[in-house]
């Protein structure tokens, strides 16, 4: 009985010690943004685009555009880039801005502010997430037809489409995840499918390592959760009713988490330790 006591203890233990692994603590938040969707680091990560809806989540209206902050929270320019429709996921490769459009990718260089073209994706309604990967390859999910696409030298190929809701994407090495639905996946670069976690409450949004080993989530209605090496899910932060949680930028190095809050309008920083 003794025994049993001493080992139900030890996994209780454990048990609080994952739940206390990491934790947010807010550092700042910017002044008002035009509904900030997703938020990516260019130079030496002293400054971020974030990418501004500004209107109705998948219009064509016009209305959405790029703008620049410091990782400080101060606002450069509410509106670098005008005269985009609904913006969400960006990511930079080089000296361009690869920027997910609803129907197509839109390629902005970086030194000049100006549009360089405008790379329509064949099937696509719904373009959410942009990731690059080592080899200069940037693959683009579509989330209102479950599809993921790469794109080489400007040519746009279908990559995969057997996972429904295909949201947030991070290449790392020779794999990609992807958060599709309330699950997260690793596709090798033979696109064979491996189930990391499940179980969130919601459809992944956000997707970020921690380290090798392990990924910070956010799903946009207001959940943030670390993932464990083994798949084991935290929760970190539940702002549901209050604010949106969605496409976050993780600075590995100083340990800082840049969260856009859509509707609330605004990029919060968070330490995580």
């Amino acid at each position: 009985m003794k025994k049993l006591f001493i080992l139900l203890a030890l996994a209780y233990s454990g048990s609080l010690a994952a739940q206390d692994r990491y934790k947010l603590t807010k550092i700042w938040e910017t002044d008002s943004l035009a509904v900030p969707e997703s938020v990516a680091p260019f130079g030496n990560g002293e400054q971020m685009f974030v990418s501004l809806i500004d209107g109705t989540p998948f219009e064509a209206d016009g209305k959405g555009g790029i703008a620049k902050i410091t990782s400080e929270g101060k606002i450069l320019d509410p509106m670098w880039v005008a005269g985009l429709n609904a913006p969400k996921g960006i990511a930079v490769m080089q000296n361009k801005l690869y920027v997910a459009d609803l129907t197509e990718v839109v390629v902005i260089d970086i030194a000049t502010g100006k549009i360089d073209l405008k790379l329509k994706v064949p099937q696509a309604e719904g373009l959410n997430d942009v990731t690059v990967d080592a080899k200069n390859t940037v693959y683009v999910s579509d989330s209102k037809n479950g599809l993921i696409f790469s794109i080489k030298n400007n040519v746009v190929t279908p990559y995969i489409s057997s996972l429904k809701g295909t949201n947030g994407l991070k290449a790392v090495g020779t794999d990609l995840y992807i958060g599709a639905g309330p699950v997260l996946w690793k596709a090798d670069a033979n696109k064979s499918l491996t189930k990391i976690a499940e179980g969130f409450e919601s459809s992944v949004d956000g997707l970020q390592l921690i380290n090798k080993n392990e990924f910070l989530i956010s799903c946009w209605n207001g959940l943030v959760y670390s993932v464990g090496s083994k798949g084991q899910i935290t929760k970190l932060m539940d702002t549901r009713g209050v604010m949106n949680t969605a496409d976050f930028h993780y600075d590995q190095k100083n340990k800082i988490v840049y969260l856009p809050t859509f509707y609330k309008k605004s990029v919060i920083a968070y330490k995580l330790h």
